[in-house]
């Protein structure tokens, strides 16, 4: 992985075996980043994509791997009130099984790069948002502070 601040965003660029939320994490950290968005494109080879399934309180996985490609990746950061980071990610990969194109999509629990990613990390300006809590879903949702 290697990482430019150009104006007020970094861009990001992974390279192969990098894992996508991982890396964008370590920037977080390495630059004292306390939120941000980041969207991004790129290659990958294994992904781990989720939906919320609120009968259960839980999150289900669903496994890929192959040639992945990365069509569109949304997200963000936020920190807990102890200052641990937060991702919440979404993302859309195609892919060809058996001739047939596929397109798979949801909450994005990790990534790995198979050729590169390319990720532009917008971090919030003038103040910071941070996570709060909700026993309702158990999962947490941005807080205003």
């Amino acid at each position: 992985m290697d990482y430019r601040k150009i104006g007020e965003t970094y861009y990001i660029r992974m390279d192969r075996d990098d894992e996508v939320i991982a890396s964008i994490l370590d920037v977080c950290h390495k630059e004292s980043i306390p939120s941000a968005v980041f969207s991004g494109i790129g290659g990958c080879k294994r992904a781990e994509l989720q939906v919320f399934i609120p009968e259960t309180g839980e999150f289900e996985t669903e496994p890929l791997e192959g040639m992945l490609e990365l069509v569109s990746l949304n997200g963000n950061v936020v920190s807990g009130d102890d200052g641990q980071l937060f991702h919440h990610t979404h993302a859309l990969f195609t892919f060809k099984r058996d001739g047939q194109h596929g397109i798979a999509g949801g909450h994005l629990k990790s990534t790995t790069v198979l050729y590169t990613a390319e990720i532009e990390l917008r971090p919030t300006v003038g103040g910071s948002i941070g996570r709060k809590f909700d026993p309702e879903t158990g999962t947490g949702f941005w807080n205003f502070k």
